[in-house]
């Protein structure tokens, strides 16, 4: 797009023409995670702030929906995908199928970009911790979370997280 914009430049920051212009000039991709596997991610990443997954949970939840970090804010909210048409959604897990057909719609060369990828050993780690670390979350927490992060388990196919239930 013409008009000169850095990384850190949000979308909201130009007009609607602008906005639709830029829009309908790119291939627009977006990549989602389960969310309960996004929580999972940001407390390994943190692990000395909270002193267990379901207190670093709670502080998630009494964060709220406005003043949640973008690290476990809803991506609904983040990517707006009713606003937005996306050309591609990428699952996390499955990556190394969509970004190989992903590659391949845009004409890039598949074969020298795409790294190695573990799917299968990182599906069965997450589900393994998964369950792990849900089990220690209270009935109220674990319904919370589900209404917390209940508009992107009705725009994604979540189907296997344990928040879908």
């Amino acid at each position: 797009h013409p008009r000169r914009h850095t990384q850190e430049t949000q979308l909201r920051e130009f007009n609607l023409t602008e906005i639709e212009a830029m829009l309908g000039s790119y291939t627009k991709v977006l990549f989602v995670r389960d969310p309960f596997q996004r929580l999972i991610f940001t407390f390994m990443q943190a692990m000395g702030s909270s002193s267990s997954f379901s207190s670093f949970v709670q502080d998630v939840l009494d964060s709220g929906q406005h003043n949640s970090s973008v690290a476990w804010k809803p991506l609904v909210s983040l990517c707006q995908p009713c606003l937005v048409q996306y050309d591609y959604v990428v699952m996390f897990g499955f990556l190394s199928q969509e970004l190989g057909h992903l590659l391949r719609r845009v004409g890039l060369p598949v074969d020298s970009l795409l790294p190695e990828f573990t799917d299968t050993q990182v599906r069965w780690t997450y589900s393994w911790l998964s369950e792990q670390l849900f089990s220690e979350l209270s009935l109220q927490q674990k319904q919370k979370l589900s209404h917390f992060y209940r508009w992107d388990l009705a725009a994604f196919p979540f189907s296997s997280s344990f928040l879908s239930g």
